[in-house]
C-alpha cells in the first residue's frame, strides 16, 4: 500500500471528511484492521483565506508548496490537496515536488464521463465558479459543458461556504437556498451538479434531492484509495 499525502486544513472541517472517507475506503477494500497509510500536513486556513480574498495567489502557493514539500519528505508516495479552490495553484505545487498529484477536477471529470454526462452545474467558491482553472480543465480536457449560477446566487454560495461551513455551521435556511440554486441549474439543462467545494457535502447530499450530485470530497478520497492500493 502506498502512503497517501494529504494537504489539508482548508478547511479542517472538510479535511476530517477526507480522513474518514479514505480510511473507510481502505477498510472496505482490504478488510480486517487495515487503515490508510497517511502523511498529512494541515495548514492554518486564516492567512490563506486572507490571501485568497486579496488576490495574492502567489502567497497562497508559497504556503502550500512548503507544506507539500514537508509531506513529500515525510514519505508520501503521492499528493492529494484536500480542497477544490486551491487547485488554482496546483501547477506551482506539482512543479515544486517530485511525487505525483491526484487532481480533484480530473477525478471528478472521470466520474462524469463514465456516466455519459455532457452538461453539468458547478457550485463552489466564487474563485472556483468564476475563474478558469477548474471549469476550463473540465471543458478542455473532458469535453464537458459547465454551467454556473447567476451572480447573486454565486455570492450566496460563496458566503455560506466561508461564513458558515468552514466554521462547522450548518443552517437549514442555507440548505434551502442551495437546493433552489441546484434546481435552477437543472432548469438550465444541467444533468448533474458538482459540489465543487469540499465543505458543501456538509450541507447538502444525495438524500436531499433527486438531482444527481457529484460529491468531490468522496470522489477524490476514493481516487486516493484506488491509487494507494
Amino acid at each position: 500500500m502506498k502512503t497517501i499525502g494529504l494537504l489539508g486544513g482548508m478547511s479542517w472541517e472538510s479535511t476530517a471528511g477526507y480522513y474518514r472517507a479514505i480510511n473507510e475506503g481502505i477498510k472496505d477494500k482490504l478488510g480486517g484492521l487495515h487503515s490508510a497509510k497517511i502523511a498529512m500536513y494541515s495548514v492554518d486556513f486564516e492567512p490563506i483565506e486572507q490571501l485568497q480574498h486579496a488576490g495574492d495567489w502567489e502567497g497562497t502557493a508559497n504556503i502550500l508548496i512548503e507544506a507539500a514539500k514537508s509531506i513529500q519528505a515525510a514519505g508520501a508516495d503521492f499528493l492529494v490537496i484536500c480542497t477544490n479552490t486551491m487547485h488554482k495553484v496546483a501547477p506551482e505545487i506539482e512543479e515544486a515536488i517530485q511525487i505525483p498529484m491526484l487532481h480533484i477536477a480530473d477525478a471528478t471529470a472521470k466520474v462524469l464521463v463514465n456516466k455519459n454526462i455532457k452538461k453539468v452545474g458547478l457550485l463552489g467558491t466564487a474563485f472556483t465558479m468564476e475563474q478558469g482553472f477548474y471549469k476550463d480543465r473540465l471543458s478542455e480536457n473532458y469535453g464537458l459543458e459547465v454551467l454556473i449560477p447567476k451572480e447573486d446566487d454565486r455570492r450566496v454560495i460563496h458566503n455560506v461556504i466561508y461564513k458558515e461551513l468552514c466554521l462547522g455551521v450548518v443552517k437549514p435556511e442555507s440548505k434551502t437556498l442551495y437546493l433552489r440554486i441546484i434546481d435552477d441549474l437543472v432548469a438550465q439543462g444541467a444533468e448533474a451538479v458538482i459540489l465543487g467545494c469540499t465543505e458543501i457535502s456538509m450541507l447538502v447530499n444525495q438524500t436531499d434531492t433527486n438531482v444527481y450530485l457529484i460529491d468531490t470530497t468522496a470522489i477524490h478520497a476514493q481516487a486516493a484509495v484506488e491509487y494507494a492500493t
